[in-house]
């Protein structure tokens, strides 16, 4: 069975990630779950490359170990644009976070919105996805879901910014959906999706 490496420790985007890509018949393991435990700088400009440098940072581990130099690694780097903050917090939604909790900050964001009107409250989450194949060739996609900031914080399906993302064809946030329903719509479950098209020929491959 073909093996795909995910550079993530958490635990919710792992979960995410084995449902999106249950159908795919292949072994999937976390950073954590193959000994990597480096801290890697994200130190690009955009999504696309920081999820390039974290899938070349594992794969440069995984190249040093037998039994996992044919494994596919990918990473993800994923954020919320906000259109009336000229996009912010963007590719430093996480950073952007400094020492509050996601509640926290998404109840100052709701704040310093207050007042702004209905169609100026558009947003997205957007997430790239790299991968690194096994002779060292570098795949990537990315996706969106558009959506709203919303009003007040709501729901607890979901993690990071989900409860204050609106989502208006569901007529509810992110954290509202059920599991099927957001890894249907999502940011990652669509670049996740795209990604796996891409790979299928080298997931089909006999070895």
């Amino acid at each position: 069975m073909k093996m795909i490496i995910f550079a993530t420790g958490n635990k919710d985007k792992m979960r995410e990630i084995r449902e999106i890509l249950s159908d795919a018949l292949v072994e999937i393991r976390s950073m954590e779950e193959i000994g990597f435990y480096e801290e890697i700088e994200e130190n690009g400009t955009t999504f696309i490359e920081n999820a390039t440098i974290k899938a070349k940072a594992v794969a440069q581990f995984t190249q040093k170990k037998e039994e996992l130099k044919q494994a596919i690694v990918l990473a993800d780097d994923s954020g919320l644009e906000i259109d009336y903050l000229n996009k912010e917090p963007g590719v430093y939604s996480h950073r952007w976070l400094g020492n509050r909790t996601y509640t926290q900050a998404m109840t100052d964001l709701i704040e310093q919105m207050h007042d702004v009107p209905e169609e100026k409250r558009s947003a997205r989450f957007v997430c790239s996805i790299a991968a690194v194949l096994p002779n060292g060739e570098c795949l990537s996609v990315l996706e969106t879901v558009e959506g709203k900031v919303a009003h007040e914080i709501s729901g607890e399906n979901g993690f990071g910014y989900d409860p204050f993302f609106y989502v208006e064809s569901f007529g509810c946030t992110t954290a509202q959906l059920t599991r099927e329903q957001k890894n249907e719509i999502s940011h990652r479950g669509k670049a996740l999706r795209a990604m796996k098209e891409r790979l299928m020929p080298y997931l089909n491959a006999s070895d």
